[in-house]
C-alpha cells in the first residue's frame, strides 16, 4: 500500500525535478497549454456535435449556434472563476474545506425539493439559476477532494483505526451517496466515492480497512445494479450491444459505428453522420465518439495523451508538495488528478464499449455548464499548488 512520507521541517527536499526548482516561470506553462488545448478542442467539437440538433423537433426553436454560445459562456465563466480561485492561497482552501463540504450537502438536499430542483429525463439534478443550471453533484466532486485532503491531514494519527480514522469519512461519503442516489446519479456517486477512497489510500489509511472499503463499495454498486431493471439492461447491453441494437444497446452501437467510420484519420471535421440524430447525447456523454468519427484514431489518441499527461502532472505536483511538507496541498493535487483522470477514463471506456453506459461527461470538453466551470476551478487550484511549490523551492514563500 502507498503511504505518505511526512518529512520534518528540516528534512531535505528531495524527489523534485531540478528543472522545476531552477525554473524562473511562476506557473507551469505546459500545464496551462494542455488545459487550454482541451478546452479549445472541446469548444470546436461541441459545436460540430450540436450544430444539427435544431433540426429535431425537441430543439426546433434553437439556433444552430445555441449550444456553442452556451458552451462558450460556460468556458468564459470557468476561466474567470479559475483566475479568482488561483488567487486563493492553499491555506484558505484548507480552512474552508469543511464548510464547502457542508455547503455541497445543503445544495444536494435543495435539488431534491420539488419545485426547487429541475427535472430533466426523470432525474432531479439541477438548480435553475436563470443564467445557467447549477448541478450540485459537480461541485461536490471538488468539495470532496478538498475535504478528504483536509480530513486526512487532521486525522493522520488515526489513519490506522477504524472508528476514529475511517468511519467518519465513510459516513460522510455514504451521506453524499444517499443524496445522489435519490436524484438519481449513480455516475457521480461512483466518481465521488472513488475520489474519497483514493485520497484516503494516498493518505496512508490502514491496508485492511481500505481493502474492506473496496469490497463494501463494489458490493454496494453491484446491489444497486441488480435492484434496478434499467441498470441491469445497461449491463446486458454493454456485454452484447448488437443483441438489441434498437433498444438497450442503441446508444453504444451507434457510438461504435462512429469509431468504425472514423478509422485512422476520420471523415473530416463536421462530417460525422452519427451526430445527425442517430447518436444520443453526442455533444455531452458521447463527444469522444464524434471526435473518433471526424478526427479518427489519431484524434482520439491526442485526447488520451493530453489527459494522461494532465493526470501524471497532477501527481507530480502532489509529490513535490508533500516533499516540502505541504501535505494538504499535495493530497489536493493528487485528488484532483485522480478525479480528472478517473472520470476521463470512465467516459472513454463507455464510449468505446469497455465499460457499461454511464452518464459521465468528458472533463474540460463535453457540453455542460457546471462541469466546465468546476473543472476550470479545479485546474486553477492545481496550478496554485504548483505556484506555491515553486515559490517555496526558490525560497520566496
Amino acid at each position: 500500500m502507498l503511504s505518505l512520507r511526512w518529512p520534518g521541517r528540516g528534512a531535505p527536499r528531495q524527489g523534485m525535478r531540478g528543472t522545476h526548482a531552477a525554473s524562473a516561470q511562476p506557473v507551469d506553462v505546459a500545464l496551462v497549454w494542455v488545459v487550454a488545448s482541451l478546452l479549445t478542442i472541446g469548444i470546436v467539437m461541441v459545436y460540430s456535435a450540436s450544430i444539427a440538433l435544431p433540426d429535431s423537433p425537441r430543439f426546433a426553436n434553437y439556433r444552430p449556434t445555441h449550444f456553442l454560445v452556451r458552451h462558450l459562456f460556460a468556458v468564459s465563466l470557468g476561466v474567470g472563476m479559475g483566475l479568482l480561485a488561483f488567487a486563493v492561497p492553499m491555506r484558505i482552501w484548507q480552512r474552508w474545506a469543511p464548510l464547502l463540504f457542508l455547503a455541497g450537502l445543503v445544495l444536494l438536499v435543495l435539488v431534491l425539493i420539488p419545485g426547487v430542483g429541475k427535472v430533466v429525463y426523470g432525474a432531479r439534478r439541477w438548480l435553475s439559476l436563470y443564467v445557467l443550471n447549477l448541478q450540485p453533484s459537480e461541485l461536490m466532486k471538488l468539495f470532496v477532494v478538498l475535504y478528504a485532503a483536509d480530513y486526512t491531514v487532521r486525522k493522520q494519527d488515526y489513519m490506522q483505526h477504524f472508528k476514529k480514522g475511517f468511519l467518519p469519512m465513510g459516513a460522510a461519503v455514504a451521506l453524499v451517496g444517499l443524496l445522489l442516489l435519490l436524484e438519481p446519479d449513480l455516475g457521480a456517486f461512483i466518481v465521488i466515492s472513488s475520489i474519497a477512497m483514493g485520497v484516503l489510500f494516498l493518505g496512508g489509511v490502514n491496508g485492511r480497512l481500505f481493502a474492506g472499503l473496496v469490497v463494501i463499495a463494489l458490493s454496494t454498486f453491484a446491489l444497486l445494479i441488480l435492484m434496478s431493471p434499467w441498470r441491469r439492461d445497461r449491463i446486458f447491453a454493454y456485454l452484447d450491444p448488437f443483441a438489441d441494437p434498437l433498444g438497450a444497446g442503441y446508444q453504444l452501437t451507434h457510438s461504435l459505428i462512429a469509431f468504425g467510420r472514423g478509422e485512422w484519420f476520420g471523415v473530416g471535421l463536421g462530417g460525422s453522420v452519427e451526430k445527425l440524430h442517430y447518436l444520443p447525447e453526442a455533444h455531452t456523454d458521447f463527444l469522444l465518439a464524434v471526435i473518433g468519427e471526424e478526427l479518427g484514431l489519431v484524434g482520439v489518441l491526442v485526447i488520451v495523451t493530453l489527459f494522461y499527461w494532465l493526470t501524471r502532472r497532477a501527481f507530480e505536483i502532489g509529490r513535490q508538495a508533500i516533499a516540502i511538507d505541504r501535505v494538504f496541498a499535495g493530497l489536493t493535487a493528487k485528488g484532483l488528478g485522480l478525479w480528472i483522470g478517473f472520470q476521463a477514463f470512465v467516459n472513454m471506456g463507455v464510449n468505446v464499449g469497455l465499460l457499461p453506459t454511464k452518464g459521465l461527461t468528458l472533463p474540460l470538453m463535453s457540453y455542460g455548464g457546471t462541469g466546465i466551470l468546476v473543472n476550470c476551478v479545479a485546474l486553477a487550484v492545481l496550478l496554485r499548488v504548483d505556484f506555491e511549490n515553486r515559490r517555496m523551492m526558490r525560497g520566496i514563500g
